[in-house]
């Protein structure tokens, strides 16, 4: 959602840091290269192939990375690199595909060689020149091609080679010109990470100064060039995003900051409680807390569709936000103040997926609030709208926020509600809320925090089923977990649990909810499942 206003508000964006781009030709690792960059404290960004060389120099790039792609860079119709980009003067990278659309561009020599190479696989250093400086002789690094380059451009050197790939690596040092056939973004590429930060600081000559204090720094001073003196309110969902977009303002303009947290009853046991005590201690943030439990419950009585259950809670969050803003509004202007702002905790991966990030109008269905009305004429402050979540976490921790918010779990905004697979009641609530309780203690008990990207507690209230407890028969409901591994929610894998802590969870819900007489495990992959259950 774009406001009116918002589209003539400059953008709280750490313009100081000059952008490594990274040059996107459809493969899905272009976020994780991005990524990978950040990893090394160096700033990037993402840029369509499509864009041309005098859009990207127009961002002052300090080096430019080309990433892999599905195409041939010989079959019709295939995206190109324009070879100008290479007399620019700025240090460019390929990977991949990029990496055979640069020799190609250059004078190089592309072909299928009849063997494909993908996954693991092993490449010979025969030169380590920059780019493989410190890294073995043999090593295996992963690839994904069908082409290969069998001949560098006339003043490369060639650094090393494997079965399918005559060449795999070369670099032109005068020129700052650097390739690898395989992709040093993905884990499986034992040495991946160090060949991406002898390109940055070998190859480009840039310091490692991405860093959360610099962040920090950089975003209050954006923030308060962009509010000024004016009031500024923030829906604070209890969530990662919005706890620290609204720290982040708080450093920036204090009280101005009004924050507007709405208990719609379905979250999970002590959240409300921990907003409203942790956060507001750790930030000194003002907190309005609406309670409206019982409006919520009665606008989902009887609701079980899951897309129902979701536009409900959506619509009933909008009204309670707009009751919410008009009473800050109202107080606001009896002391003569206006206010005329609103903060979203927009990521990166937000920006990238509505458009590419070229200015707040690509912002559209990305938003933390459930759906705000289009005639709101708040400007948007987005101040994590250049971060990744790894980098959101890293920021919160750097201004205070505590670590049980910081470290918090993905939580959807329908939350609880969407998690029963059935009527939302109290009834119901509540049994998922002590289940749910169990099973994040024993994982925090086992340090098994850090492993799990989320694990979504899943009711089945619709589901019973013949159990024995206390010697006698039940028939009570079933209760899912959801463990899985990820690191951006795009694609995700079952997280492998140990059977001892799985036990543990087990007995103590079939032992502590008594209406619960079954917990089973759900071992999919996204895709084909999705991570949450509706």
């Amino acid at each position: 959602m774009t406001t009116p206003a918002a589209e003539n508000q400059p953008l709280a964006e750490p313009r100081q840091h000059r952008p490594v781009l990274v040059v996107d030709f459809g493969a899905q690792y272009a976020q994780l290269i991005a990524r990978r960059v950040r990893e090394a404290k160096v700033y990037s960004e993402i840029v369509p192939h499509t864009a041309t060389v005098d859009e990207m120099l127009a961002k002052d790039p300090a080096a430019i990375i080309l990433s892999g792609g599905p195409s041939s860079v010989y079959a019709p119709g295939a995206p190109v690199v324009d070879p100008k980009l290479f007399d620019a003067g700025v240090p460019v990278m390929g990977i991949c595909y990029g990496f055979q659309a640069m020799a190609q561009a250059l004078g190089g020599e592309v072909a299928e060689t009849g063997l494909s190479e993908f996954g693991g696989t092993d490449v010979d250093v025969c030169a380590t020149g920059v780019l493989l400086a410190g890294t073995p002789e043999h090593q295996v690094a992963w690839m994904s091609h069908g082409d290969a380059v069998r001949a560098a451009p006339p003043g490369f050197e060639v650094l090393a080679t494997s079965a399918g790939a005559p060449v795999a690596a070369f670099e032109d040092r005068e020129r700052r010109l650097f390739g690898v056939q395989w992709h040093p973004e993905v884990k499986h590429s034992e040495h991946g990470q160090a060949v991406l930060e002898h390109f940055l600081y070998g190859g480009a000559g840039l310091a490692p100064d991405w860093t959360a204090d610099n962040v920090v720094a950089e975003q209050v001073e954006a923030i308060r060039a962009q509010i000024g003196d004016a009031r500024v309110i923030c829906a604070l969902s209890g969530g990662v995003d919005s706890a620290v977009a609204a720290a982040l303002v708080q450093k920036a303009v204090g009280d101005q900051l009004t924050c507007v947290h709405v208990d719609h009853g379905l979250m999970r046991a002590g959240e409300v409680e921990q907003i409203e005590r942790d956060f507001v201690a750790a930030t000194g943030v003002n907190l309005v807390i609406r309670h409206e439990k019982e409006r919520f419950l009665a606008a989902l009585a009887g609701v079980t569709d899951p897309e129902q259950k979701r536009k409900i809670i959506g619509r009933e969050f909008i009204r309670v936000f707009e009751d919410a803003q008009r009473d800050i509004v109202a107080e606001a202007g009896a002391h003569g103040e206006e206010v005329k702002f609103l903060v979203q905790g927009t990521l990166y991966p937000d920006v990238v997926e509505s458009g590419g990030g070229e200015g707040a109008a690509n912002i559209k269905s990305h938003h933390n609030v459930g759906g705000l009305p289009d005639d709101l004429t708040f400007s948007l402050v987005e101040p994590l709208r250049t971060l990744f979540k790894d980098e959101v976490r890293a920021v919160g921790s750097e201004l205070g926020v505590p670590e049980e918010i910081v470290s918090r779990q993905p939580f959807p905004g329908p939350g609880l509600g969407i998690r029963i697979v059935g009527e939302v009641t109290e009834h119901n609530l509540e049994i998922l809320r002590r289940a749910d309780a169990i099973a994040r203690e024993e994982l925090t008990r086992a340090g098994l925090d850090g492993e799990i990207w989320q694990c979504p507690v899943v009711l089945l209230a619709d589901v019973r089923s013949v159990g024995v407890q206390g010697d006698g028969r039940t028939y009570g409901h079933p209760i899912v977990l959801r463990p899985v591994s990820s690191e951006d929610a795009m694609t995700a894998d079952w997280t492998r649990l140990p059977y001892d802590v799985l036990s543990v969870i087990s007995t103590r819900i079939t032992n502590e909810v008594r209406e619960i007489n079954r917990v089973t495990l759900d071992v999919t992959s996204k895709p084909p499942g999705t991570i949450e259950w509706e």
